[in-house]
C-alpha cells in the first residue's frame, strides 16, 4: 500500500479535515489547529516525506493551493500539481507523474477536493514520451 500524506496551512486546515475524515489511511503532518501557519513549512515537510518514500503521494491544501504548489516543488523528485478540475488533474498523472496534489480550500468544495483526490490516486502515470520529458524537470 502506498502511503498517503496530507498537510495544509490554516487556510486549508478545515478541508484538510474533511478529506481525512473521507479518505482512510491518510498521514496527517498537521497543523493540529486552525492557527496561523506559514505553509512553506508545511509543504517542505510534507514533499520530503514524499520524496523519501518512493512511490507515495501527497496532499497539501491552503487558500488556493498555489503557494503549496511553489513550495514543494522546491524539494527534489517532486512534482506537485495544483489541480481544479477532472482534466487537469488526470492529465498531471498521466503526462506528468505528479505526485503531490495540492489544492485550494477557497476554490473548490469538499466533495470536489474528494473527487479530485480519488482520480489524482487512481490515474496511473502514461510513461512513454511522457517520461523522457518528466526525466527533464
Amino acid at each position: 500500500m502506498k502511503k498517503i500524506f496530507i498537510a495544509s496551512d490554516h487556510a486549508g486546515y478545515k478541508l484538510k479535515n474533511s478529506i481525512t475524515s473521507k479518505i482512510n489511511k491518510i498521514i496527517d503532518l498537521g497543523p493540529k489547529s486552525s492557527d496561523s501557519v506559514d505553509y512553506p513549512d508545511y509543504a517542505k515537510k510534507l514533499a520530503k516525506r514524499v520524496a523519501s518514500n518512493n512511490g507515495s503521494f501527497g496532499i497539501l491544501i491552503c487558500g488556493s493551493g498555489m503557494g503549496m504548489a511553489i513550495a514543494a516543488n522546491k524539494t527534489k523528485n517532486i512534482r506537485a500539481a495544483l489541480c481544479y478540475s477532472k482534466k487537469n488533474t488526470k492529465l498531471s498523472r498521466l503526462h506528468n507523474n505528479a505526485n503531490i496534489i495540492t489544492l485550494g480550500e477557497r476554490l473548490i468544495n469538499k466533495n470536489k477536493a474528494i473527487s479530485l483526490i480519488k482520480i489524482f490516486l487512481s490515474t496511473k502515470f502514461e510513461g512513454g514520451r511522457h517520461l523522457r520529458r518528466v526525466k527533464k524537470i
